[in-house]
């Protein structure tokens, strides 16, 4: 603290004493003022609060909303050093030092990341009760001596052989990365993570013994290319699920802890909420394949097909192919790493979509 001792003459004059506490004041406010931290920008401001954060902007409004894990917190714009209230997922006020503009760029304040942060934090231990993805399965098709379908495009004037076993491995263990990253409180598993053969039965296998507790749930994201030998102009990526008709055995009588005549019903409703949600899966992962490689490559949609690996696992889940390696201007894309890792970065955002809609108050609600 700064302290200033004031030089008064002995008969106190109130006008005096009152003016050097002013200044006294005012020198205070200055220096601590100065020992704040500078303000953040926006860029920042998502790394402090979340791996998976995201922002939006009203420029007309000047108001903004900071998006992590499920939650969200509302603000506007204030003078420099102004304290307002932020709105919480829609219900609940704090009050915070406000983000300001100051030359045409919004600068928010140490205090204010740090209300956010602790805001959302506490929204997120109140999630402990809620439904939530605890376990991800991403499974790169195909492996080992099974190399998938095979290109062979041309690439500056050179005959170029490219794999489907070896692209969707890059794209997998991408994903995986970002997945950790984002959500080290879940279990991110792959089914192969090097060239290995591995069976169909020995993939859903792996996934269905994943062991989860009350109010958890786990997805299964299989990666493919696609193949059209007969049909070189084809080309484009989709994403496939299991058609609604299908139905299997999801409830095991031996284990089932209640009466047996119920376990059909049981089994069909399940099978119904697995569609559902593989449907909104496959939904948030186009829509990110579509901003991030549509001006490069057609979407060829959602589809419905038995795939043994989608038919298998007891779960939500998808396969997805990035593109027909049969295909000369596919296949030459599938090449380029920085188009690959576009399809892991839009593959990561519609998972993370997915979980944030389940994962949020009021979401989804899986049977157990």
């Amino acid at each position: 603290m700064l302290w200033i001792k004031p030089r008064l003459t002995p008969y106190k004059n109130k006008r005096a004493i009152m003016k050097r506490k002013l200044i006294v004041s005012l020198i205070y406010v200055v220096f601590t003022m100065n020992l704040q931290a500078d303000p953040l920008l926006l860029e920042d401001v998502l790394k402090r609060i979340g791996r998976t954060s995201e922002f939006q902007w009203e420029p007309f409004l000047q108001t903004g909303v900071v998006y992590d894990r499920g939650h969200f917190v509302s603000f506007y714009t204030g003078k420099k050093g102004e304290t307002g209230v932020l709105l919480v997922d829609g219900y609940h006020i704090i009050e915070a030092p406000l983000p300001y503009i100051e030359k045409s760029v919004v600068k928010f304040p140490e205090a204010f990341v740090a209300s956010v942060e602790k805001a959302i934090n506490e929204e997120v231990k109140n999630d402990v009760g809620l439904f939530r993805i605890a376990a991800i399965i991403i499974d790169p098709g195909h492996g080992g001596k099974d190399t998938g379908a095979i290109g062979t495009p041309t690439i500056n004037g050179k005959k170029t052989t490219i794999q489907e076993k070896d692209v969707a491995l890059k794209v997998s263990k991408d994903l995986y990365a970002q997945l950790v990253k984002a959500f080290p409180n879940k279990q991110v598993l792959m089914t192969r993570n090097n060239d290995s053969t591995v069976s169909l039965e020995e993939r859903v296998s792996f996934a269905n013994v994943v062991n989860l507790a009350q109010n958890e749930a786990i997805i299964f994201v299989s990666v493919h290319c696609n193949a059209a030998p007969y049909k070189a102009n084809a080309r484009g990526y989709e994403v496939w699920y299991l058609p609604p008709d299908v139905r299997r055995s999801l409830i095991n009588k031996s284990t089932f802890d209640g009466p047996v005549e119920v376990v059909p019903i049981l089994n069909s409703m399940k099978e119904e909420e697995f569609t559902i949600e593989s449907r909104l899966l496959a939904s948030s992962i186009l829509k990110r394949f579509d901003e991030v490689i549509g001006k490069s490559s057609p979407s060829r949609g959602i589809k419905e097909e038995e795939w043994y690996v989608v038919k298998k696992a007891n779960m939500p889940s998808v396969l997805v192919e990035l593109g027909f390696i049969t295909n000369a201007s596919d296949a030459k894309l599938l090449t380029d790493s920085a188009y690959v890792k576009n399809f892991s970065n839009a593959l990561f955002k519609g998972i993370s979509d997915f979980i944030a809609d389940y994962e949020q108050p009021g979401g989804f609600n899986p049977l157990h």
